[in-house]
């Protein structure tokens, strides 16, 4: 049986790690078995902040519309039952935009929704 030399994948693997890790800060970013776990725990956190970033986001149209609102003279919470009653479908994130750029639009559809 013919002997088998592993070196290149070792160094292709290590390589691949060590360029996943580049820019973290100290020995994570040159050490193999600190670059490992970095990119473990870097991925993960990467996972769950993409899935924090929605909720956050939704968050900030919330406020954009209940600020924009209250100027109305309506609550947050009001003003989308009264949307969901004349079945305006506009999301969360066209409304905060409308909101905050477009004041006229956004009062018009203030104004359907309080019929």
């Amino acid at each position: 049986m013919p002997r088998v030399k592993r070196g290149t994948n070792k160094v292709k693997r290590r390589r691949a790690i060590l360029k996943q890790t580049k820019g973290f800060r100290w020995g994570r970013k040159n050490k193999e078995r600190l670059a490992k776990t970095a990119l473990l725990h870097a991925l993960t956190n990467a996972f769950k902040g993409r899935k924090q970033k929605k909720r956050t986001m939704r968050r900030l149209w919330q406020v954009k519309i209940n600020a924009a609102v209250r100027e109305k003279g309506i609550k947050y919470n009001e003003f989308i039952a009264m949307l969901k009653r004349q079945k305006v479908q506009i999301d969360r994130k066209i409304l905060a935009e409308l909101a905050e750029k477009h004041q006229e639009a956004f009062s018009k559809i203030v104004e359907e929704a309080k019929k």
